[in-house]
């Protein structure tokens, strides 16, 4: 479908489970966690995507809690790519041109020390950026989100600076890693569940489940998701 019949409804922030990376690679006789080098490389060419079909905001689902417990060897490989890829944006001039902001969203202090340090200069670089926002999701989890949000109130109740009268929706969104809502949530691999992604903030998205793996997704496909969104009336409930 051509983009000039849907460019009225892009939406504005999406989400994306990056599901897929191993069966992709097993697929094609190699080491099932060789797919996650297809995977970063897919998402670099992402950041253009979005620019080129005006989505401004992308929370990207990468490594969950969970994934800690992964063999050895694909956790190591994971690592490399992550500290690669770090390094990388720290060095890409295009996202200070382009004015990204990259968070990270988690308990990243789970990871090692080496990783911890590198995301949050990579936040600290891109802070005042303001044209796109690109959002990791590593070391997340939605009820670990939920129980971190409610761990600080509560502080900030016992400190006396947050009356609980005060507590409402909103207020409970600016504790949460991102109090951002995506308008549409993307996920890849075939699976039709979401994983304990964004359960807050995600409640009124717009969910597309595609059985294409992640290294299998093309620009077609986010500009037929988006024509799918258009086509979508939503309700908020109503």
């Amino acid at each position: 479908m051509p983009m000039e019949s849907t460019k009225n409804k892009v939406p504005e922030h999406i989400g994306i489970i990056l599901d897929g990376n191993r069966r992709f690679a097993k697929r094609l006789m190699m080491k099932p966690w060789k797919g996650h080098e297809w995977g970063a490389k897919k998402v670099e060419k992402l950041f253009n995507w979005c620019k080129d079909l005006g989505i401004k905001e992308a929370t990207l689902y990468t490594f969950s809690i969970e994934n800690f417990n992964r063999p050895k060897d694909e956790f190591d490989f994971l690592m490399k790519i992550f500290k690669m890829e770090l390094k990388r944006l720290m060095k890409n001039e295009d996202v200070m041109k382009e004015g990204i902001r990259v968070n990270f969203i988690g308990r990243i202090c789970m990871f090692n020390s080496g990783l911890e340090t590198l995301m949050r200069q990579v936040m600290e670089k891109t802070k005042d950026n303001d044209r796109y926002i690109v959002n990791f999701a590593m070391a997340y989890g939605g009820r670990s989100e939920v129980v971190d949000a409610t761990r600080k109130i509560a502080e900030q109740i016992k400190e006396g600076k947050l009356n609980i009268d005060q507590i409402n929706e909103e207020t409970f969104k600016n504790y949460l890693y991102t109090a951002d809502e995506p308008d549409l949530i993307i996920r890849t691999g075939g699976e039709k569940r979401t994983s304990n992604f964004l359960p807050f903030q995600g409640a009124y998205s717009e969910w597309l489940f595609l059985e294409k793996t992640w290294p299998e997704f093309e620009k077609e496909d986010l500009i037929e998701a988006i024509a799918e969104y258009g086509r979508r009336e939503r309700r908020f409930g109503k």
